[in-house]
């Protein structure tokens, strides 16, 4: 069974920075387009950045741009979301997904979810 489990997400001041991880069990990991989505009470789930396979190409929303930066380890099987200059804006629960294939920024198109972290960022 597939599983995804985010970490790292907490309580922080606007202006500072935290890491998320993405613990994968994934068999294959290494061939998954690996993304992170958020999403804030009230609203609907929102793309935030994902990393490609093969060549390693990202995106990014543009909201996070220049903010976060998303990594992949493959000799853990991990991914990871490096947030900083939070601000409040982006307090919501952050989710992991993973996908076969080529990026893409719509939920939709992802395989395997986490069950996600929630950041808080207070003004």
């Amino acid at each position: 069974q597939v599983q995804l489990v985010e970490s790292g997400g907490g309580l922080v001041q606007a202006g500072n920075s935290l890491r998320l991880s993405c613990a994968a069990s994934l068999r294959t990991f290494s061939t998954y387009t690996m993304g992170w989505f958020r999403q804030a009470p009230g609203k609907e789930r929102e793309f935030v950045a994902a990393i490609g396979w093969s060549t390693y190409t990202t995106y990014y929303a543009d909201s996070v741009r220049g903010r976060f930066t998303i990594s992949r380890d493959n000799a853990k099987n991990t991914a990871y979301l490096q947030m900083n200059s939070l601000k409040p804006d982006d307090t919501a629960v952050y989710y992991c997904a993973a996908k076969n294939g080529v990026l893409a920024r719509t939920g939709g198109s992802y395989d395997y979810w986490g069950q996600g972290t929630q950041v808080t960022v207070s003004s």
